[in-house]
């Protein structure tokens, strides 16, 4: 049990976010620490990480994969917003019945950017967190008030990636 969690925010337009979020529940849960994830705008086996993460006994549910990446409407945001609302309410008292060390909003910082979550929520979800739970952010786009919030703050920046040459993500890399 932690005596002190922080908020932890991995952003920027990098490639790492995720993969520094799964680092952290790897080394908590090999200290014997209780973490959740959560993976918004994913979807079940959609990558290799979810499989190792679940036989490693780590907590992982994903939401909102229908919503990744696409242009919504106005009615679908609306539906997009209640939808978050309630998974993020749902996760307050999950967090709030069990101990755990560590909660990861994977790709949070991206539901506030495309308006798919008010910011208000995330703020007040910061700031009513158990003072023993360290909870991890990632997305891109992460806003000034969640970054003023947060005792650490890391930015992954792009300098060159395979996407830039229309290299799809690759199965074990990307995915």
């Amino acid at each position: 049990m932690l005596e002190k969690g922080l908020t932890q925010v991995y952003t920027g337009n990098g490639k790492g976010k995720t993969t520094a979020a799964i680092g952290q529940a790897v080394r908590a849960k090999g200290r014997g620490l209780n973490v959740y994830m959560i993976q918004f705008l994913k979807k079940d086996d959609s990558s290799g990480e979810q499989v190792v993460l679940k036989k490693l006994g780590i907590k992982l549910q994903c939401f909102g994969g229908d919503y990744a990446f696409q242009r919504l409407t106005q009615k679908e945001i609306k539906k997009a917003k209640g939808f978050f609302k309630k998974i993020i309410d749902e996760i307050a008292n999950e967090i709030e019945q069990k101990s755990y060390d560590i909660v990861i909003l994977d790709e949070i910082n991206l539901l506030i950017r495309r308006n798919l979550l008010d910011k208000e929520m995330l703020v007040e979800f910061i700031k009513n967190k158990p003072q023993n739970t360290e909870l991890i952010l990632t997305g891109r786009g992460a806003d000034k008030e969640i970054i003023e919030l947060a005792g650490l703050v890391t930015e992954c920046k792009k300098v060159k990636h395979p996407y830039d040459k229309k290299i799809k993500a690759r199965l074990g890399i990307e995915l």
